[in-house]
């Protein structure tokens, strides 16, 4: 799994020209599944974003988590997270999963972030075309891949 956390002051995410999810202060979250994630990976992952400190302190220090500062997730998969780059111009997605592999773990994600947060996960809608809006914060972009995790 691969994700993308961006810090935001707001982001929201429009499928036909409905609002599916919308957030003010906290990440905006980019998802990527491949078929060999698991659930460990998958946990690991969830951990990782909750915990991470990135949250300005008393001192401007980026030494907060979400919860910290009473932050939010709006979760958007993508699965051009895995796309290869290596031949041509026009990038692969084999790596990729497919939805019947990746729509079960992006609903595990979305159930075990929340339950870390302690409130409810906004969402965009899976394979749909999305379009999304965000003020990135910092910016701050943090790049994290289940991979790395030993």
């Amino acid at each position: 799994m691969r994700a993308v956390l961006q810090r935001v002051t707001q982001a929201s995410c429009t499928v036909d020209g409905e609002i599916t999810g919308q957030i003010e202060s906290g990440f905006l979250v980019l998802l990527g599944i491949e078929d060999a994630d698991t659930n460990e990976d998958l946990d690991w992952l969830a951990q990782k974003i909750v915990g991470m400190r990135v949250f300005g302190d008393e001192n401007g220090l980026m030494n907060k988590a979400l919860a910290d500062v009473d932050g939010n997730i709006l979760l958007i998969s993508q699965f051009t997270l895995f796309a290869s780059t290596k031949k041509g111009n026009r990038p692969g997605f084999t790596r990729a999963a497919k939805p019947d592999v990746a729509i079960p773990l992006y609903e595990k994600m979305i159930a075990k972030l929340s339950a870390l947060l302690g409130k409810e996960v906004k969402t965009g809608i899976f394979g749909a075309d999305m379009k999304i809006a965000l003020l990135n914060d910092g910016p701050v972009t943090i790049l994290i891949d289940t991979k790395d995790k030993e």
